[in-house]
């Protein structure tokens, strides 16, 4: 007899529901993002993220040396 295996998704063809499925899980699970979320208030990050990490610009086209 064979057994059944279980199929995933490649991580480029993503329905409608799965990143809301994966969030349910991890809220299951214990996600330690959560947790933390509840006794640091990310928000007081964003002014810095946007201004000075977000919106650099790149000096040059240049990538990796050979």
């Amino acid at each position: 007899m064979r057994q059944k295996t279980q199929q995933y998704k490649p991580t480029d063809n993503k329905g409608f529901f799965d990143e809301e499925d994966i969030y349910q899980k991890l809220t299951k699970t214990g996600n330690p993002l959560e947790l933390t979320s509840k006794v640091i208030n990310f928000e007081m990050f964003r002014n810095t993220l946007e201004s000075k990490l977000l919106n650099t610009a790149k000096k040059n086209n240049a990538g990796a040396k050979p």
